[in-house]
């Protein structure tokens, strides 16, 4: 099971990220049922992903990017922000989760508004990463 933890982890922000994108167009059109349902599926599959991301690194460590010369910037560049911005959006995505709970929608639209291209960003770089990291160089 552990191997294919990455794999999980690069589909689970996958998923989060059409759930974002789809629950940004429902509000858009109104369909306030519809947005509620995509932006809480994000939350869930985003929650899984950081269990099985902390299961895969407490038992097997880190994986080394084997990239040399401006890719391996690039990818420690991409890495960096993916990593402070995933912090960052952790409480960020909970304050908005909270203030649509609570029905607090004005506050709730405020802060959406840096919340949702931000946990979009880190979802799809997210993706990237993996791949970078599983697949830019799959005979290492």
């Amino acid at each position: 099971m552990i191997p294919y933890l990455p794999t999980l982890d690069a589909s689970l922000n996958a998923a989060s990220a059409i759930f974002l994108v789809l629950g940004f167009f429902f509000v858009r059109e109104k369909n306030i049922r519809a947005h509620k349902t995509c932006m809480l599926s994000a939350f869930v599959t985003s929650t899984i992903f950081l269990v099985c991301y902390l299961t895969y690194h407490y038992f097997h460590g880190t994986t080394h990017f084997p990239g040399r010369g401006a890719v391996r910037t690039f990818y420690f560049v991409l890495l960096g922000s993916h990593t402070v911005l995933a912090v960052l959006i952790v409480p960020l995505a909970l304050a908005t989760l909270y203030r649509a709970w609570r029905e607090r929608f004005q506050q709730h639209k405020r802060i959406a508004r840096w919340t949702l291209p931000l946990w979009l960003y880190v979802s799809v770089t997210g993706v990237l990463v993996y791949w970078m990291l599983y697949h830019l160089y799959p005979s290492s």
